[in-house]
């Protein structure tokens, strides 16, 4: 897996560069149900409008970026996106200064491996790219770091797909109350918990879904289900019952110090090795709202990066199974 790390201030031609490498991979994703299964460009940018109006003027110039042509338009709101699933796990270390670690679980042929640095509309960001302009997980200048975890559940919606807008929490949102109240009223087209951690140590996951409220829980630990297992067997091929209780006891009877419970992701019940099904430990992600850094992890190396003073670079990254082919997951 080669990993980049990329840094522009504002839209232009090193983000316009990447949507033209990726784009052809994402088109054929983005079509594989029909065009007429995906939005109008009206109906996607109205919904951006109605549901994260600061963020439109964004996506207007990225649409320019990309070239103006419809598909990419449409393909660029995140809005009703054909359904994907992942695995993942997220906890917040609530020691002495406060710490988000997460594993990635998903598929290796289907991620960006691309962490971004950016300052768009006078907010900087860094965290790790989906969409090109979504993330999966982050953290903006003023110490706010979020990560998401697939919810565990079939339904798919009307609303956004979620790496989006975690991209709109942390352009808009400085504290854990703002976020959560983002969270809480923007529609997401499948079920997703989200986790969101500040400087002052405030956190909360909110467990959202299309077609029941989310609920924001002050909850520090989140696997890939929701209050109660609803896809069973999703839950027993992820263990996502087990890599909870995991850390619930971790985090509750053992009370590790910082290093000990972050190099707990890197092994078993936590790592994942189940690559060739689409849900292998492509990362480990280690967020410090108070430093404002972060910390890529794989088994044997850390890659470090720092928001005020971010360097591009780029890493080989060998994960043993990763390169193989993988099923991707059905909902």
């Amino acid at each position: 897996m080669l990993w980049r790390a990329i840094s522009e201030d504002q839209p232009g031609p090193k983000w316009a560069g990447l949507f033209a490498e990726y784009w052809p991979d994402y088109h054929k994703w983005w079509l594989k149900e029909g065009d007429s299964a995906r939005p109008t460009y009206l109906e996607g940018r109205r919904a951006l409008k109605a549901h994260m109006p600061e963020i439109v003027p964004l996506y207007d110039d990225l649409c320019e970026l990309a070239g103006g042509g419809d598909h990419a338009a449409r393909f660029l709101s995140f809005y009703c996106p054909p359904p994907y699933l992942s695995g993942c796990s997220q906890a917040i270390w609530t020691g002495r200064e406060p710490v988000m670690v997460r594993n990635y679980d998903y598929h290796a042929s289907a991620f960006d491996c691309l962490i971004t640095h950016t300052g768009w509309q006078g907010r900087k960001v860094m965290g790790v790219s989906d969409g090109l302009w979504g993330m999966v997980d982050g953290m903006n200048d003023a110490g706010l770091s979020i990560s998401l975890t697939f919810g565990g559940r079939r339904v798919v919606g009307e609303g956004f797909g979620v790496p989006l807008i975690l991209r709109y929490v942390l352009q808009t949102c400085e504290t854990v109350e703002q976020a959560g109240a983002a969270l809480a009223r923007i529609p997401t087209h499948m079920s997703y918990n989200v986790t969101v951690l500040d400087r002052k140590r405030n956190y909360v996951t909110a467990m959202m879904s299309p077609d029941r409220p989310t609920i924001l829980s002050h909850t520090a630990v989140a696997t890939n289900h929701q209050e109660n297992v609803e896809w069973i067997s999703h839950a027993r091929f992820t263990a996502t019952v087990e890599r909870e209780r995991f850390l619930l006891n971790r985090m509750a009877l053992h009370r590790d110090p910082e290093d000990k419970f972050i190099n707990a992701f890197l092994r078993p019940p936590l790592y994942s090795t189940a690559f060739a099904a689409g849900f292998g430990t492509l990362y480990t992600a280690v967020y410090r709202p108070r430093r404002q850094n972060m910390e890529i992890r794989w088994p044997g190396t850390t890659w470090a990066l720092d928001l005020k003073d971010f360097v591009e670079a780029a890493r080989q990254v060998h994960i043993p199974g990763a390169a193989e082919p993988a099923a991707l997951p059905q909902v």
